[in-house]
């Protein structure tokens, strides 16, 4: 790249093979203007030198529908927003936001209260553009956020609604006293109205004369219309109800938020760090890479780091979702927002407080709540077309009955009005939304990161699991399953003190079993001195100790010594066709201890197969690259339907497809780095172990944070209940609107039957939706 080119760098959702990621970055190489292009497959990253456009690289990916992000954005600032009413308003505001002089693109995430502009533009002219909902704007980055000032108390917060209620309470005192038709009837009434809803009509108003036909525009013309025909009581109960409906979809949404919100306070705000021998306190935007941060027991550890002194117990339920404390010592890495439970530590940082883990799930959180889910988009599409179509069943019920059929005028425009105000979609509106943010934010605080709505209600049509072993349904490291004695000379924990004091000289992978299992133990093996020691290639090695030369190796290496018994030859002939390694301890005149050593299945597994089967799957499947013998080993225990081994990345990717056309969707559950391509493949790729994982943040749609597989049926079950909700969202708020628009035939329909409709509607919707915040595992 030469001097003053500057790298673009993409972020690609739509990867099904490497061989296909390939081909996208060749044709990416051939769009003019390019001068230089890499795809990083494995993390669905594309970088650029040269210029291109957004929908010029979109085309060179067509042949997959490939989406293309920007990851980097000119002059691009994040700001919070408070107000927010609904998400009609949000896209108002948006729309409102993208108008403005300066400013080349906007998007507002409503779920998570966020607006993004790329452009310069300050935040009075933001506030202007949201003016019609009064919303307040704040820089993300800004020390003192919405979020974070004095509570307001509930007479001050509400005071316009309590007022204009009292208005309404008078009104109707005075129509006992003095009739419906005088003025000060009128007037208690009218001056409801005007405190109630004048940010209403003014909307309203402005809407109508744009033709832009929203909630807002069929409450005013409502509201209008009553004043006209005299119904003054029943149309101040309007506005005052109207007005509580708003004020619940905002507390119903801000309660779904306060997900994140809680995540935004687990971290500290500062840390005590060590510099030049000086000790001193200091915000954590200041922190750097290298310092050392001191934590005493009972405190919250403020960034991510490695720990350089001390042990403790970790509680990192913030982060993994675990319950149980973790123990950690010298060189363990621990996470900002987790709870130092009962020892001094001294802890190395290793990431700035942009880059931590409690970070990455925010921002990846609040991304994941503006994904919208099909289902979303479906009510989005059907919102758009919904209020018009509103609009025009009133105006022809208002003036048909009275041209063609002989009616009253009067009756028959009051029952348009109704019709006008029991069609407001806001149940339908908020019905979606809210289930989102409440179990997305729900599933992040059991260590369960969904990276948006769509892989939600993926996750719910899911049929077939497919699992990775090593790592997986595997702890991903070899433990010693069997320790076998042939001598008795001395006793078993004397043999493995000697062999762990030889194998902590070898490079060899199964070393480490041996030492963790001494470890285990308590072993010591300070009195044993070893020398001599040589690695015999392929074969195992060889090593003196008190003057006796042993070797640790291979059964072959002892058939070639001549020393290997039929019957102890028929033991590790059994342990092998279950698996296992076999490790050989003797003598070159006898064999003293035979060790088998496995991949062991994670104690979890079995239950959580059991419970995927339970949850109604078709089938759950491994798919491995180990050899037969092992992998049927591992699944028999772990109790799932089918094992495929000995398959290359390419072969786990075909199976993968022919799983999906087999059975329809699929699930790949891995280690978000060997499995990357079956995991992109997947209908929802699952990656475990999250926590401080890049890899796996980047590229699966759904990642267990704390590498727990029981997170998984947890996870499945909220998603059903989550689109179940949605359901019976839109189907109950849909029917209660379609049995109040019957009541039109009769004439039954009144202003009050309407707002009672609207408003209990949308209470139930919102009720029905926050109910996603208490599933449980």
């Amino acid at each position: 790249m030469s001097e003053g080119e500057a790298k673009q760098n993409y972020r690609i959702e739509g990867f099904s093979c490497a061989h296909c990621a390939g081909k996208f970055e060749k044709n990416v190489q051939n769009i003019p203007g390019v001068k230089e292009a890499h795809v990083n497959f494995g993390a669905s990253k594309l970088s650029i030198v040269g210029n291109a456009s957004l929908s010029d690289i979109e085309k060179a990916g067509a042949f997959e529908k490939l989406k293309v992000i920007p990851e980097q954005k000119i002059n691009e600032k994040t700001y919070r927003v408070e107000g927010f009413s609904c998400a009609n308003c949000a896209a108002k505001f948006e729309r409102n936001v993208k108008n403005l002089s300066g400013v080349q693109d906007a998007h507002v995430n409503f779920g998570a209260s966020k607006l993004s502009v790329q452009g310069e533009v300050s935040i009075a002219e933001l506030e202007q553009a949201g003016a019609f909902e009064n919303l307040k704007v704040a820089e993300e980055n800004a020390h003192v956020g919405l979020n974070e000032k004095e509570p307001t108390s509930f007479i001050k917060k509400y005071s316009r609604v309590l007022i204009a209620s009292l208005f309404v309470l008078f009104g109707y005192l005075s129509w006992i006293g003095f009739g419906e038709s005088h003025y000060l009837t009128v007037s208690m009434f009218l001056f409801s109205i005007i405190i109630g809803g004048l940010d209403l009509l003014k909307i309203g108003v402005k809407n109508l004369i744009k033709l832009d036909f929203d909630m807002k525009t069929l409450m005013t013309v409502a509201v209008i219309g009553g004043a006209i025909i005299g119904e003054w009581g029943e149309v101040a109960v309007v506005v005052i109800l109207f007005a509580i409906s708003e004020e619940l979809e905002r507390y119903s949404m801000e309660k779904a938020r306060q997900s994140i919100r809680s995540l935004m306070r687990i971290a500290p705000k500062k840390a005590i760090i060590r510099r030049s021998g000086i000790e001193q306190v200091v915000s954590v935007e200041e922190i750097l890479v290298g310092d050392i941060m001191l934590v005493k027991p009972g405190q919250k550890i403020a960034m991510d780091g490695m720990i350089v002194k001390g042990i403790s117990s970790i509680n990192q339920a913030s982060i993994t979702g675990e319950s149980i404390p973790v123990e950690k010592g010298i060189d363990d890495e621990v996470f900002a927002g987790t709870l130092n439970q009962d020892g001094y530590l001294e802890v190395k940082i290793t990431k700035l407080v942009g880059d931590t883990t409690i970070a990455k799930i925010i921002h990846l959180v609040e991304e994941a709540q503006g994904e919208k889910a099909p289902a979303q988009a479906f009510i989005d599409r059907f919102a758009r077309y919904y209020t018009p179509v509103i609009m025009l069943i009133a105006v022809l019920i208002a003036i048909i009955p009275p041209l063609f059929l002989d009616g009253s005028w009067e009756s028959w425009v009051y029952q348009a009005l109704a019709v006008l105000v029991v069609g407001c979609p806001c149940a339908l509106v908020i019905s979606t939304p809210i289930a989102l943010v409440s179990a997305i934010g729900n599933a992040a605080r059991h260590g369960v990161l969904i990276k948006g709505g769509i892989y939600l209600e993926e996750l719910s049509h899911i049929q077939t699991v497919a699992f990775d072993k090593t790592g997986t349904l595997t702890r991903g490291e070899p433990v010693v399953t069997d320790f076998n004695v042939h001598d008795d000379e001395k006793e078993s924990d004397e043999w493995l003190r000697m062999i762990a004091s030889i194998e902590k000289l070898s490079q060899h992978p199964l070393a480490s079993a041996v030492i963790h299992l001494a470890d285990e133990k308590g072993l010591k093996d300070k009195d044993i001195e070893v020398t001599d020691f040589a690695s015999l290639t392929g074969k195992g090695v060889q090593a003196k100790i008190n003057g006796e030369k042993y070797y640790i190796g291979n059964p072959q290496l002892f058939t070639q010594l001549q020393v290997m018994p039929d019957t102890i030859g028929e033991m590790i002939g059994r342990q092998q066709s279950e698996g296992k390694t076999v490790i050989v301890f003797g003598t070159a005149k006898r064999i003293l201890v035979t060790m088998a050593i496995a991949d062991e299945i994670r104690q979890i597994s079995k239950a959580v197969v059991e419970k995927l089967h339970q949850l109604g799957m078709k089938q759950t499947v491994m798919l491995t690259g180990d050899h037969h013998k092992a992998a049927s080993r591992i699944g028999e225990l772990a109790g799932v339907s089918k094992v495929y081994a000995e398959l290359l990345p390419e072969e786990k990717l075909a199976l993968v497809k022919r799983l999906q056309k087999e059975s329809g969707h699929v699930a790949m559950v891995g280690d978000g780095v060997n499995d990357a391509p079956a995991l992109a493949s997947a209908q929802v790729g699952i990656a475990m172990g999250g926590a401080g994982t890049d890899a796996a943040l980047e590229t699966a749609d759904i990642a267990l944070m704390g590498d727990d597989l029981s997170k998984l049926p947890f996870a499945i079950k909220l998603s059903r209940k989550t689109m179940r909700i949605i359901k019976g969202n839109i189907t109950f708020s849909l029917t209660i609107k379609l049995i109040a628009l019957l009541l039109v035939v009769p004439s039954w329909l009144t202003l009050w039957i309407a707002i009672v409709a609207d408003i209990g509607a949308t209470l139930i919707v919102a009720l029905n939706s926050m109910r996603l915040m208490k599933v449980k595992e």
